[in-house]
């Protein structure tokens, strides 16, 4: 095998429409587009959404619901996570920084302590916000809680 005699596979490669060259090459004319209507003119694209003149489903359809925009959104964070960074990492102090570094937040989080799981270290927290029973854990724990 070499350069002289590569080619592509059997059925690989077809030839090209050629439309508008004279009636009988059968796509004359109309060049297979049909006659007259948008469709069939040069420059045509669809509207995203358009249903061909009926009432598209996004203006059918009432609006519904609402936003709060005064919604403040916190990033879960459990007590195993905290038990797991103390153990693992040796941490007594945990806190946005910490947990930045770890790749547990990102640079604008909320930070909320939840109750999920057990924790026996004594660590210092010092995050946005604690559940009850999240900072109840904590305490009897012998660590110590700072809401920011």
């Amino acid at each position: 095998m070499n350069l002289s005699n590569l080619k592509p596979a059997a059925g690989a490669v077809h030839n090209s429409k050629r439309l508008g060259r004279g009636e009988g090459s059968a796509r004359g004319g109309t060049s297979a587009r049909g006659h007259k209507g948008a469709k069939s003119r040069s420059g045509y694209s669809k509207k995203i959404g358009f249903e061909g003149g009926q009432m598209p489903i996004q203006r059918r359809l009432p609006k519904f619901g609402f936003k709060n925009f005064n919604r403040v959104e916190y990033k879960p964070l459990n007590l195993d996570v905290l038990q797991s960074l103390a153990t693992d990492k040796g941490l007594t102090e945990i806190n946005l920084e910490t947990l930045r570094s770890n790749g547990l937040i990102s640079k604008n989080d909320l930070v909320k302590v939840l109750g999920r799981g057990q924790i026996s270290a004594s660590v210092n927290v010092k995050v946005h916000a604690f559940s009850k029973s999240a900072a109840e854990a904590i305490q009897k724990a012998g660590g110590s809680i700072v809401e920011i």
